[in-house]
């Protein structure tokens, strides 16, 4: 298992995988072929299905400014990963040279068949009840227990990316008027903060200004803004949601919040190692499913719970999102993708509170290592079209009723 630097990263919307890793990608060709003048990108699967709305075409134009570039986008020829990429690039001599890219999730690339030479595996357990077990012989919380396989510079790390989570909610608050794309979407992160600070009820306010925060991050990743990855893009509301509200309203001290994140971190590792952060693969389960479940246990670990609470609130996030699927509206990181991150940072603040109380009267029949493969389980058997594709779910009923007006 990976370092969670691997899993928290800094960069542009609205997709890890269609946006971010494609990016990376660019910027990968670019190095191996510098007198390249031309270039031929040929999109797959869902690379394909829904690149022009997670503006996959416009990040590699950008990225490969200057150069003359063909984006031709494959719909049928079939992939054993749906999130595949293949890149020629031409030279002036005439030599040509080629190479198969795999967007896995999280900004993450595979090239030509080979993972990541920076995803070298430094945890020593793969599941939750193996660190537990260790946990409990060393007597380690779960924080304690990441600060010791990361190092103390990790949280060096976690400050960077604390700053980007509280920009991004910060810079989508400050926006108005309407988000990019043929949705023709109105921002309303702002409406709803405003909402929330003229609620006399104070349940409602609160949980409204969570919402807000969530709207935000989500409203900034849908408009192409920088966002962290957490675990993916098209999450990137649920967490940083949280990390506001804690360090804004709550006014949590920065250390426990980074020790939120790593817990957060450490159960999208998790997810990640033994099932999918990858809409493509498994659907909005991995991606806001599993963010809920990082937020779950952020939100147990900032106040104070333990283990074995945390461990019960991550499995309760994740639990109740199992067989989300992930059909967005014309390939938008927008409709369902927006509400859906506010309301799984209110599921993330419920499912620590049920965990706190539930887990000191009774223990966990199904564990978290069990939902984590049920997850993956299930994403199997969702049918391609649930997976980011915009072929059907609310990407088909949403676009069969503005085609019948």
């Amino acid at each position: 298992m990976q370092t969670i630097r691997e899993l928290f990263k800094i960069g542009p919307g609205p997709s890890s995988s269609h946006t971010f890793g494609p990016m990376r990608a660019a910027q990968d060709i670019l190095a191996s072929a510098p007198e390249a003048k031309s270039f031929e990108i040929t999109l797959y699967g869902s690379l394909a299905l829904t690149g022009k709305g997670h503006l996959t075409d416009a990040i590699l134009k950008k990225t490969l400014k200057g150069k003359s570039v063909e984006i031709i986008f494959d719909y049928k020829t079939p992939q054993d990963h749906p999130n595949t990429m293949i890149i020629k690039a031409f030279n002036p001599d005439g030599s040509v040279i080629t190479k198969t890219y795999v967007s896995i999730g999280g900004g993450k690339l595979m090239i030509d068949g080979q993972p990541p030479q920076s995803a070298v595996d430094i945890y020593p357990h793969t599941t939750m009840d193996a660190i537990d077990q260790y946990c409990r012989e060393n007597y380690l919380t779960y924080d304690e227990y990441v600060s010791e396989v990361e190092g103390k510079d990790i949280d060096v790390y976690l400050a960077k990316i604390y700053k980007a989570m509280i920009d991004s909610v910060k810079k989508g608050l400050s926006k108005t008027g309407r988000l990019p794309g043929k949705l023709n979407l109105d921002r309303v992160a702002y409406a709803l903060y405003e909402s929330a600070n003229t609620c006399h009820n104070e349940a409602d306010r609160d949980a409204l200004l969570l919402q807000s925060y969530a709207y935000a991050a989500s409203e900034q990743n849908a408009s192409g803004g920088t966002v962290v990855t957490a675990p993916t893009m098209g999450s990137s509301g649920v967490l940083p949601s949280l990390v506001y509200h804690y360090s804004i309203d709550k006014k949590i001290p920065k250390k426990v919040i980074f020790n939120g994140l790593k817990v957060a971190g450490l159960i999208g590792n998790l997810i990640q190692e033994n099932a999918t952060i990858s809409g493509a693969k498994a659907g909005c389960q991995a991606e806001v499913g599993a963010a809920c479940a990082m937020g779950a246990a952020f939100c147990a670990c900032c106040d104070r719970m333990s283990n074995e609470q945390i461990e019960c609130a991550a499995e309760i996030g994740l639990e109740h999102h199992l067989g989300l699927t992930c059909d967005p509206v014309m390939g938008y990181v927008m409709i369902p993708c927006i509400e859906r991150n506010a309301v799984a940072t209110t599921r993330a603040v419920d499912a620590a509170r049920l965990a706190k109380y539930l887990r000191n009267v009774k223990k966990n029949r199904v564990s978290f290592d069990m939902v984590v493969k049920t997850m993956n389980l299930t994403g199997k058997k969702l049918p391609m079209e649930l997976k980011e594709t915009s072929l059907d779910g609310l990407a088909a009923v949403v676009m069969e009723k503005e085609n019948n007006k």
